[in-house]
């Protein structure tokens, strides 16, 4: 979830800050600039780890009174890997999908339709996603199939036939009504929920970057999404926000590491007024033991019971 990030960049310290140490100057802009930044193809950076590794002369720009210094530090930063499984809190849900929100401080985890739970249901009257798992009944139709064999009974290994009177088809009305009912109060107790608020375990399918430009064309929105674990932290050199760059284990090429794939695709964002999110994490509920923690933990109070 958590990984530490190499990144290099330019850091300006004002004319305030050149009284002091030229260490605390950078390291104090630093941790003003990047908390709660987030850098394309690189992750959320959560703060700084440790003093910065490498810091450059500082340089003065003719009408700028600040110092331009070439520094190198470390971050961590969150950026899930794909396979990873995480809990979250519900936030919303809609037709398209469910919104999860991971530890308060990232809203962007949408579990879209496709991943959901099967059979999963979208209630219009709750306005919430309702799972009605269908568990094997061959148990119960066999218990309805022995009450209702009343032409035959089995005992010791040899059958003894019983007549049929004329109460037995009202004794097989009620069986069936009995078995109707039954029906009826599993597939209400089959029915679960998943209310905004609560706790839900999700595992990561894709890493979706959002890099939005401005051209000749218009308004220009350029994705790309990491659909595949790689064993090292990052796989590219890239520039993030500010210029900043990163470095890491491996390269692009997949040296260092599995192959990662990476896809991009363009939006014309010109006429539209919504902005999609620096960053956004695809997830999936349809494996056993995903989805709400609450439906899991009472499974197995039920099997330490049993």
């Amino acid at each position: 979830m958590f990984v530490i990030a190499t990144i290099a960049d330019t850091i300006r310290v004002p004319p305030s800050l050149l009284s002091q140490p030229t260490l605390t100057s950078v390291q104090t802009e630093i941790e003003k600039r990047y908390p709660n930044k987030i850098i394309v193809d690189v992750g959320l950076v959560i703060a700084p780890y440790g003093p910065p590794l490498q810091i450059g002369d500082g340089i003065f720009v003719p009408g700028d009174g600040g110092a331009h210094h070439q520094v190198v530090f470390k971050a961590i930063v969150f950026r899930p890997f794909v396979e990873e499984v995480l809990i979250g809190t519900v936030t919303d849900s809609n037709e398209d999908g469910i919104t999860v929100s991971i530890g308060g401080f990232f809203d962007h985890v949408c579990i879209p339709v496709y991943w959901m739970l099967n059979p999963s249901t979208y209630d219009e009257t709750t306005g919430l996603w309702v799972w009605t798992p269908t568990y094997d009944d061959d148990e119960k139709e066999d218990e309805i199939q022995e009450e209702q064999d009343v032409g035959g009974q089995k005992q010791n290994g040899s059958t003894i036939s019983v007549k049929e009177e004329p109460g037995a088809e009202m004794v097989t009305e009620e069986v069936q009504a009995g078995a109707e009912e039954e029906d009826a109060g599993d597939s209400e107790e089959s029915r679960f929920e998943i209310e905004i608020g609560s706790e839900i375990r999700v595992k990561v399918k894709s890493v979706n970057f959002t890099r939005i430009t401005t051209t000749m064309k218009g308004v220009q929105a350029t994705t790309t999404t990491t659909a595949h674990t790689s064993n090292r932290a990052f796989g590219l050199d890239g520039s993030g926000s500010n210029g900043a760059k990163t470095k890491a284990g491996g390269n692009s090429d997949g040296e260092g590491g599995t192959a990662v794939r990476r896809r991009s695709s363009s939006a014309d964002l010109s006429d539209s007024d919504s902005r999609p999110a620096p960053m956004q994490i695809v997830g999936s509920i349809c494996e056993d033991g995903l989805g709400l923690t609450s439906w899991w933990k009472e499974a197995e109070e039920e099997d330490m019971e049993e």
